[in-house]
C-alpha cells in the first residue's frame, strides 16, 4: 500500500518510535512517504533518505519549567498562516508523485487534514490518546485537574474520527471509546538487543533547564554513584559523573543501571520498564501526560513519583528498590510483535475494502482480543 506517515517534530520520542514502525512497514513491502518537522525531520531523513519531507510543525512555549499555555497559543497563532501555506504547498507537491491509500499519524495534525480532505482512512499510533480514550485508574489531584481537562480537550481534538487508534502504553486501563486497541510500548531495536545487568550506578536523565542544582543535590548521597545525561558535558564530580551525549553510551548505562531517575517522558520510562529498571519519575510541571506516566509508575509498584528531586526523595526511592524490582519482574513484552500484528491486520482490511469506510465497533486490550 501507499502510506503517508505523519510525525510531529516536537521532541524526539515520536520520531524514535515512528522510525521503528516505518521500518516495519517498509519491510512488509509498503511504500511509505513521511512528513515531519524540526529535529524529528532530520532524524527520519537520515534514516530513510528520499522518503521524508519537511513541513512546519507545532511547538510548545515554556515559562520556566512549565509549558506556558498562553505563550504556546500566541506562538501558534503567530506562525499558523505561514505554516499552513508551506504545508499545503508540500501536500500539493506530494500529490504529483505519490498517491496515498491510507494515512498513519503519530499525533501529527497535517497528515490528518490531508486524509480528511482526500477521504482517506486514518490510523492513529501514539501514547497520548490514552488520556481521552481510556478511563483513568488513578485519582487526579486538584492541582492537576486543570492540566488534565486541557490535555483531554487537546487530545480529543487531535485525529478525531480516525478509523482505528493503536495506543501504546506500559499500563492497562479500561477503554471508553470504540475502535481502540491498547498495545505495549514501541521499543527500538537497540533496546531490544540490550542485555540488562545490575550495576552499581543510578542513571539520571534531566536537562539543565529542569534541575539547575542537580549535581550538588546528588552529592548529598555520597555512597551512591550517579551517571547523569542531559547536560551534554563530560565531567566528574566525585560520585556524580556527567556524561556527554552518546546513544550507545546511554543505552549501555541504561541496560546496566540499578535504577533510573527521569522526568515523566513516555519513551525512557517505557524502555526502563522493558528492561526491568526501577524508576524515580519527576514529571515536568503542567504536562499531564508526564504526570500520568509517573503516577502509573508508582501505582504499579515500578518506582516512585515525586514533584521534585530532593535528597530525601532519592533516599526513599533507593530504599524501596527490592520491592520495585519484584513488581517489574512480572512485566512481560514480546518486542513490538503485538503492534505489528494488529497494524498489519488493519492495513490488510483497509486494502481489501479499497474504501475509507470505518469498520464495525471494536474494543481490545494488549493483544487485541
Amino acid at each position: 500500500m501507499n502510506i503517508l506517515y505523519g510525525v510531529p517534530g516536537e521532541g524526539l520520542g515520536h520520531a524514535t518510535r515512528s522510525k521503528v514502525v516505518i521500518g516495519h512497514l517498509l519491510a512488509q513491502g509498503h511504500q511509505v512517504c513521511v512528513v515531519s518537522s524540526s529535529r524529528a525531520y532530520k532524524m527520519l531523513a537520515a534514516a530513510f533518505p528520499g522518503r521524508v519531507h519537511e513541513i512546519r510543525g507545532f511547538h510548545l512555549a515554556y515559562n520556566g519549567l512549565a509549558v506556558s499555555k498562553l505563550r504556546t497559543a500566541a506562538l501558534t497563532l503567530r506562525t499558523a498562516p505561514e505554516d499552513l501555506r508551506i504545508n499545503f504547498a508540500k501536500y500539493r507537491e506530494l500529490l504529483c508523485d505519490f498517491e496515498p491509500e491510507v494515512v498513519v499519524s503519530d499525533f501529527e495534525s497535517f497528515t490528518y487534514l490531508f486524509a480528511k480532505l482526500h477521504r482517506l482512512p486514518i490510523v492513529s499510533i501514539d501514547n497520548m490518546q490514552i488520556i481521552s480514550r481510556a478511563k483513568l485508574n488513578v485519582t487526579v489531584p486538584k492541582a492537576e485537574r486543570g492540566n488534565y481537562n486541557l490535555a483531554k480537550r487537546i487530545v480529543r481534538a487531535k485525529l478525531p474520527h480516525s478509523r482505528h487508534y493503536f495506543v501504546t502504553t506500559f499500563f492497562e486501563l479500561p477503554l471508553e471509546k470504540e475502535r481502540t486497541t491498547l498495545v505495549p510500548p514501541i521499543i527500538r531495536p537497540e533496546i531490544l538487543a540490550a542485555k540488562p545487568t545490575k550495576g552499581q550506578h543510578v542513571l539520571v536523565y534531566q536537562s539543565a533547564t529542569t534541575q539547575q542544582n542537580l549535581v550538588p543535590l546528588l552529592q548529598q548521597l555520597p555512597d551512591q554513584e550517579f551517571r547523569v545525561y542531559g547536560f551534554n558535558k563530560q565531567e566528574s564530580h566525585g560520585n556524580v559523573q556527567l556524561c556527554a551525549f552518546s546513544e550507545a553510551g546511554f543505552i549501555a548505562d541504561l541496560a546496566s543501571a540499578r535504577a533510573v531517575v527521569t522526568n515523566g517522558g513516555f519513551s525512557l520510562i517505557s524502555e526502563a520498564v522493558f528492561l526491568h529498571k526501577p524508576i524515580c519519575a519527576i514529571p515536568i510541571p503542567a504536562q499531564f501526560e508526564q504526570w500520568l506516566n509517573a503516577a502509573e509508575v508508582e501505582k504499579m509498584g515500578y518506582g516512585r513519583h515525586f514533584e521534585a528531586i530532593t535528597a530525601d526523595n532519592l533516599r526513599a526511592f533507593l530504599y524501596g528498590l527490592a520491592d520495585f524490582e519484584k513488581a517489574l519482574a512480572g512485566y512481560q513484552q514480546q518486542g513490538n510483535e503485538v503492534l505489528f500484528a494488529q497494524l498489519d491486520a488493519e492495513l490488510k482490511e483497509i486494502g481489501s475494502r479499497h474504501l475509507p469506510a470505518e469498520p464495525a465497533a471494536q474494543e481490545a486490550s494488549w493483544g487485541g482480543e
